[in-house]
């Protein structure tokens, strides 16, 4: 992937069968993961359960295309001394890195928030593509409640996603764009269709941006929310409804020249995030192919097998593989429960 141009990283990242493991989580993020197993979240024990991801080789060479690292991760080694970015290019997958510094209050508007990682982004960009790096992530957070979101969060976050993603392919460095829509807003009335008329007013937004940005559609790939009910609604959606709105509205606000969509699980369990996107692959073709950007759901069964025991590395890795696996069948509308259960 070196020497290769962005549309072809771009077009690697969402093939067919393969998708993106996030294992971008933050320090706070993965203590708590880490809290759940009983486990402390040395370095070494974030290390040590990261590199048994990695090593994992029936699925990083199946149905893992990429790897969104945290920037502790990008710089580690593994126990026997390779870094651990040569470690996910060996199973020829593409590393990549989480560069936003995180989702912030946003003055004057209370209960929202912006993305900051702006000033000196280039600078860290040119030092993760030393790094190995070929492909970034930013992620914007629009909330759903009463009043909200307001135009000025949407077109706040969504003017920073354009000038990242310009700065990335300056730097020879494919963005994932990703514009969430949160589905754990406090509101019953945050409905499917609420979510939908959202969804849709933020991608409408985003694209406008990126198109006055000058970013080149063909290098990039979105990593949006799926179309679904809040946690909170009165109402959940059926998954076929949810296949549905959100194959329109994707249809309705992203361009045929943007080369694929990775979905992000979002708070869905394992089995629904995997349901869906199979749901949504049926119903194609489409110009853009759809994979998924999980992070919680591909690594909660692992994590609880693995428990912070080497001994129980193997059987973690298994379970990995396991829901890889099932991903990648997703991918091209393949998965079943009658699948779940034979893979099992």
């Amino acid at each position: 992937m070196m020497s290769k141009k962005i549309e072809e990283i771009a077009a690697a990242m969402v093939t067919p069968g393969k998708g993106i493991l996030a294992a971008d989580e933050s320090s706070g993020t993965i203590k708590k993961r880490f809290d759940s197993i009983n486990v402390d979240s040395t370095e070494d024990n974030r290390r040590d359960y990261r590199q048994m991801l990695f090593t994992s080789r029936s699925a990083m060479r199946k149905h893992i295309s990429g790897v969104i690292l945290f920037d502790e991760t990008i710089r580690q080694k593994a126990a026997n001394g390779k870094n651990l970015v040569d470690i996910i290019g060996a199973a020829g997958s593409i590393p990549g890195i989480k560069v936003d510094t995180g989702a912030k209050e946003f003055a004057g508007h209370p209960g929202e928030k912006v993305t900051e990682g702006l000033d000196g982004l280039r600078e860290r960009l040119k030092e993760y593509h030393r790094l190995g790096a070929r492909f970034a992530k930013w992620r914007a957070v629009i909330d759903i409640a009463e009043g909200l979101p307001t135009w000025g969060c949407i077109k706040a976050n969504a003017h920073a996603l354009a000038r990242y993603a310009a700065l990335c392919q300056e730097q020879r460095i494919v963005p994932i764009v990703e514009p969430e829509v949160l589905m754990d807003g406090p509101v019953a009335s945050h409905n499917i269709n609420r979510c939908a008329k959202v969804t849709e007013w933020v991608l409408n937004t985003v694209f406008a941006e990126l198109y006055e940005a000058r970013v080149r559609l063909e290098g990039m790939v979105l990593k949006p929310n799926m179309v679904i009910a809040g946690k909170n609604a009165r109402t959940k959606a059926k998954p076929e409804q949810v296949a549905e709105q959100t194959v329109r509205c994707l249809k309705a606000t992203v361009p045929a020249s943007v080369p694929g969509i990775a979905f992000l699980s979002g708070g869905q369990s394992d089995i629904e995030a995997t349901h869906h996107l199979s749901l949504m692959n049926a119903m194609g073709p489409f110009p853009w192919n759809l994979t998924f950007s999980y992070g919680r759901a591909l690594q909660a069964a692992a994590l609880k097998t693995w428990a912070g025991k080497p001994d129980n590395v193997a059987k973690a890795q298994e379970a990995f593989a396991h829901r890889a696996h099932m991903n990648g069948l997703a991918t091209k509308g393949k998965w079943s429960k009658a699948s779940e259960k034979r893979a099992a």
